[in-house]
């Protein structure tokens, strides 16, 4: 079942200079990639793929979206960066554009995900401390198995994924995991007087699409109010239109007392990442206890403000919601034995592989490639399946095909 990959000189290239120089931390798909355009990337052979990871959700608006382009430009030629040291004339538009677009008192600007994650677990950890009354350092945070909230040292301190935390403690104490889509676990963990949090993802992205069930979330969010605890919801990358509505926790009607975002908020354009929370939680941090040299930037406020126009003037949410519809149906219709399940909401979607091979999604991924789409497994037996949130029915239905000879390919 083996794929023979035929890569060109140019390519080999920039692989052995990656293999030479690089760390070994990432295990990227055979293709050097160049140029990219709305749904399109274009490697340096000139071949043109679907592009379905989308940068891990980080492209919804499409590859160099004119309007975030022009806004990074145009911002880039004036000023990049002042730090927080003092003000500049971008970031008090920018704090008041985000917080009126998702309904917030305060934001606190970071850079990656995972520095957005850290942030709210802080604020998390300093309300319980200075508003609940949770004795000093005896704080908890529940948080889900299964779950990816990125790689620093204190967020793989709760990772259930050895690849994730081997070799890599002494860990961070203060956290509870149970499972996700458990309301009875969930329940339970409330019972604890020291609960501070629950962080939780309102899908699974990167342990395989995993949705819970019908309910879940809103059930959740009133445990934690009933129990005087912050729920924490994690939409770096479920946010931003990708599964149909702005935030995934709209699905179910859910304000979450800390939302957090990234990925999307740059559109693809550079690390931007958003802690969003009433002025009861956010101003429990005080000057010189947390910041970023480069959160807030001009450029970063800039470019995002860009990012979220464009999801709402091109209705984002709507087409992400109407084409994964279209995908899920397509791709159920093929009614391939190598499918054993499909799962998703909007344009956030995975299938699961069924076939003797463990290496099979990884294979599938390499023919998925020579056909034109790209595409990249997680967890073994999972392939995820999230375009740019531009993409047109007809484009779902040539994907589609693409994926169906790549599934015939497979054997």
């Amino acid at each position: 079942m083996a794929s023979t990959i035929q890569l060109s000189d140019i390519s080999q290239h920039y692989l052995q200079l990656e293999e030479k120089y690089s760390a070994h931390n990432y295990h990227p798909l055979p293709v050097v990639l160049n140029r990219g355009e709305g749904v399109f990337v274009w490697d340096v052979d000139n071949k043109r793929y679907y592009d379905f990871l989308s940068g891990y959700s980080a492209v919804n608006q499409g590859h160099c979206h004119p309007a975030i382009v022009n806004a990074f430009t145009e911002q880039a030629k004036k000023l990049t960066l002042t730090s927080r040291a003092f003000h500049n004339d971008q970031f008090g538009e920018y704090a008041a554009f985000i917080t009126a677009y998702f309904g917030f008192d305060k934001v606190l600007p970071m850079n990656t995900g995972v520095e957005a994650v850290e942030t709210a677990i802080k604020l998390c950890r300093k309300w319980a401390y200075q508003v609940k009354g949770v004795e000093e350092n005896k704080a908890v945070i529940i948080v889900c198995a299964q779950n990816f909230h990125g790689r620093t040292s204190t967020v793989i301190s709760f990772s259930t994924d050895p690849s994730a935390y081997n070799n890599y403690g002494p860990f961070m104490p203060g956290f509870k995991v149970i499972p996700f889509d458990d309301l009875k676990a969930l329940e339970s963990a409330l019972q604890d007087k020291n609960t501070a949090g629950f962080l939780v993802e309102p899908i699974q992205g990167e342990a395989g699409v995993v949705v819970p069930s019908e309910g879940f979330l809103s059930k959740a969010k009133q445990y934690c109010a009933d129990a005087n605890v912050l729920f924490i919801a994690d939409e770096i990358q479920t946010g931003l239109c990708r599964t149909g509505k702005l935030l995934a926790c709209d699905h179910e009607n859910v304000k979450p007392d800390i939302l957090i975002l990234g990925k999307a908020l740059s559109g693809g354009m550079m690390p931007v990442s958003a802690v969003l929370a009433s002025n009861e939680i956010m101003l429990t941090i005080q000057p010189g206890e947390h910041g970023s040299t480069y959160g807030g930037n001009p450029l970063a406020c800039a470019v995002s403000i860009a990012a979220l126009k464009v999801l709402a003037d091109e209705n984002m949410s709507d087409n992400a919601q109407s084409m994964g519809d279209l995908l899920r149906t397509q791709l159920s219709n093929l009614n391939s034995p190598h499918i054993k399940e499909i799962r998703g909401r909007g344009l956030l979607n995975a299938i699961v592989i069924s076939h003797p091979s463990t290496d099979a999604a990884w294979e599938l991924c390499l023919h998925l490639k020579e056909n034109g789409l790209l595409a990249k497994p997680t967890h073994g037996d999972k392939i995820r399946f999230a375009p740019p949130l531009n993409i047109t029915s007809d484009q779902i239905k040539e994907c589609v095909a693409i994926i169906a000879k790549s599934l015939e390919n497979l054997g």
